[in-house]
């Protein structure tokens, strides 16, 4: 890949989408130290607000945020996969569409889509903002 700057040319072989492909990488193995090692130590995590009434919505700050999120959502979720289908980047922004298998406590299973906007800086997350119909995911919650 080439980058272009306002004073020259400079190849780069790194991959701008790593720390995206990373975390998701992390997410799949539950490894919360690889998941950390792609966000930048002040990250912000953002859920919607309509998940504030299980402990999940609002903005975390920083590695110990989003430790303190993931470590609510068993109390919540019998658990969850993510699978990113489509990636568009633009500047330091990434964009992925996608949808996850959440699992109830009681076993349900639903599949339903989500949108995952990232924001990147020197090789790491800074903020990842979780998108999705919070009306779906209260009733798979509460089956």
């Amino acid at each position: 890949m080439t980058e272009k700057t306002a004073e020259n040319t400079v190849e780069s072989t790194a991959d701008p989408l790593a720390p995206v492909h990373a975390a998701y990488a992390a997410f799949a193995t539950r490894d919360v130290g690889a998941l950390l090692d792609a966000f930048h130590p002040d990250i912000e995590w953002v859920h919607p607000d309509g998940m504030a009434r299980y402990g999940l919505g609002g903005t975390k700050h920083g590695h110990t945020g989003v430790k303190e999120f993931l470590a609510r959502v068993p109390a919540v979720l019998g658990g969850m996969r993510l699978h990113p289908e489509e990636f568009v980047r633009e500047g330091n922004r990434v964009v992925v569409f996608g949808h996850r298998d959440v699992v109830s406590l009681s076993g349900h299973t639903e599949t339903l889509p989500f949108v995952h906007s990232w924001v990147l800086r020197d090789g790491r997350a800074v903020r990842m903002e979780d998108i999705f119909d919070t009306v779906a995911f209260h009733r798979v919650i509460e089956s």
